[in-house]
């Protein structure tokens, strides 16, 4: 059984397949909210600096003449390959109008985690075979170290432009072109040629490379061509266009528009498409945050009237828990939360709307590999637990463990999706992609049930998941890519590494190890140099946050496959016996 978007929540239009992304968002005749009514696409949080929908046109123009002189591309010449440019920086504004100046000359676009470690960076940035690295001064150590690795010369480097306020009294190096050099110099330049493309290229051609953790070994690009992002784009919209339709506009704008928060990482496909594109699609602001601070992120919500937050659970869960601060600032211009990356508890929700009564709380569940947004919770049918309703041009299937299709509502089996954001597949990964990729449908990895709503309507429950992946403060880490890396320690036989919940972050990891033979008897001396090993190698969000705890042995399977059921079900019970809340 194949279950279906209900058409009450709108229906999915043609999809353009002849255009890149850039043309898709800054032309008015692909059904773009008119420049004169939109509100500022970018405004820095820290600063106020912004641009308008008008001015950010003018900067994709001249930054994409800048790059065709600087690295002598030509927009109908050669493949996007040869254009790939990776970005390792914090938000900014110059972000999205950089993204799409790559866009209008057939480019990749491949953002990395601001948080990488040099060597995941230097994986990145030989993986996509990025011609050029672009930093920003706060990260240009890490970048730096990352680029010597990979043998990309310093010339090669170059900075975006971060608020000065990150920088305090230091100055970014002159030696190292910024985007605004890039800029200023394409201002001088001749308009570089329209894109020359034929029926189909733009479901063909890859716009970005962003790498997903996956199950196994180091992370996966992700191919993600100019048709998936403006597929899902007009998905969201369509979703969501009765609710906004029914809520007039106050500003004399010719739609309802929202300013909404820019805090989550650039990088992450929920940030990307569904803040980044969908939002200024639909002639939304958005204030910028380059990083997750409680007091710049309260003051920007009461200094720019923010009215929608996208947010991931843990910082919902540091508002519940320091609820006084909070109230210290005026949020109650908020009136939506759209929560996603990882589930949201029944208990933490219902908790936020005791304390924030106005503010509708929604769920999004969506994954790189379907280029964001499978299902969303409307504003007329909120459930909290639920990762709400398929969105327009999705189909989805439940499937036994066994392949069976399940047909019954409420029992749980893996999601297998099919839509036309669904990607092009992995970089170089054959394996990879048989066994996620199959006839258009795309296997998820996750657990969930299909359940009829009070309201009739059925619902998306995500209740388990069968990939694995830690999630920490939403960001993904795979567990077989740290057992990789600890199994390259001196003092360790076998492992293997588990999610344990966290306040804080949501989860963090822990490694559940089996000593090598020429280890220490000090279990606390061994633990630590087991720590560090992956603290010197990976990023913070990737260390063993919840400790390291030896075993005897990793129990597995009679075919080998590691039990993590139930060592999770160990962990738990030996939390329940020291006394801690689960």
């Amino acid at each position: 059984m194949v279950f279906l978007p209900d058409k009450k929540f709108g229906e999915l239009p043609p999809i353009p397949d002849n255009i890149p992304i850039s043309e898709f968002m800054l032309n008015e005749k692909y059904g773009r909210v008119a420049h004169q009514h939109a509100r500022d696409p970018y405004t820095c949080g820290l600063t106020g600096q912004t641009y308008s929908s008008r001015q950010v046109v003018d900067r994709v123009d001249w930054i994409a003449r800048g790059l065709a002189k600087e690295f002598g591309w030509k927009s109908n010449q050669g493949s996007e390959w040869d254009k790939t440019l990776a970005v390792f920086c914090v938000n900014t504004i110059d972000s999205l109008p950089f993204f799409w100046a790559v866009h209008r000359l057939g480019g990749v676009v491949s953002p990395a985690n601001a948080a990488y470690s040099a060597a995941e960076l230097k994986h990145q940035i030989l993986d996509s075979g990025a011609k050029a690295l672009f930093t920003c001064a706060p990260l240009l150590p890490v970048a730096l170290e990352a680029a010597s690795m990979a043998n990309l010369p310093k010339s090669k480097i170059y900075l975006i432009d971060v608020p000065q306020v990150m920088l305090g009294k230091s100055q970014p190096p002159k030696v190292y072109k910024t985007i605004s050099d890039i800029l200023e110099s394409g201002k001088s330049l001749p308009p570089v040629d329209e894109p020359n493309w034929g029926p189909g290229e733009g479901a063909r051609r890859t716009a970005f490379l962003c790498y997903s953790s996956g199950t196994s070994g180091l992370p996966k690009g992700v191919m993600i061509s100019h048709r998936n992002v403006i597929a899902n784009t007009l998905q969201i919209k369509a979703f969501e266009q009765d609710h906004r339709d029914a809520t007039p506009p106050t500003d004399g704008r010719a739609v309802y528009s929202e300013i909404g928060l820019g805090l989550l990482p650039q990088n992450h496909i929920y940030s990307l498409v569904v803040i980044c594109h969908a939002g200024t699609y639909r002639g939304d602001q958005t204030i910028i945050l380059p990083k997750f601070e409680m007091s710049s992120y309260l003051n920007a919500i009461q200094t720019f009237k923010i009215t929608g937050l996208f947010l991931v659970p843990p910082i919902i869960i540091n508002m519940l828990r320091l609820h006084d601060e909070c109230s210290k600032y005026d949020l109650s211009s908020v009136k939506s939360l759209f929560t996603g990356a990882a589930p949201l508890g029944m208990e933490t929700a219902t908790d936020f709307q005791k304390a924030y009564p106005k503010v509708a709380i929604r769920q999004g569940y969506g994954l790189t590999e379907t280029c964001t947004v499978v299902s969303s919770t409307h504003p007329s049918d909120i459930i909290f637990g639920s990762s709400g309703c398929l969105i327009p041009g999705f189909e989805a299937r439940i499937m036994s463990a066994e392949g069976k299709e399940i047909t019954s509502y409420d029992t749980p089996g893996e999601l297998v999706v099919r839509s036309p954001s669904v990607v092009l597949g992995y970089l170089n990964n054959e394996k990879a992609n048989k066994e996620t990729f199959e006839d258009g449908w795309m296997r998820t990895g996750d657990e969930a049930v299909i359940r009829r709503g009070p309201k009739g309507n059925e619902h998306v429950f995500i209740v388990d998941r069968i990939k694995e992946l830690i999630k920490v403060k939403g960001l993904q880490v795979a567990p077989a890519e740290l057992e990789a890396h600890l199994l390259s320690h001196p003092d360790v036989a076998d492992c293997t590494v588990v999610a344990i919940p966290d306040d804080a972050a949501g989860e963090v990891p822990k490694a559940i190890v089996v000593k090598s033979s020429s280890a220490s008897s000090d279990d606390a001396v061994v633990a630590q140099s087991i720590k560090k090993h992956v603290e010197d190698h990976k990023a913070r969000h990737k260390w063993l946050k919840g400790g390291v705890r030896f075993v005897d042995v990793i129990p597995k399977s009679p075919s080998g496959k590691i039990l993590r059921r139930l060592i999770r079900d160990q962990e738990k019970e030996a939390r329940r016996k020291a006394g801690s809340k689960l």
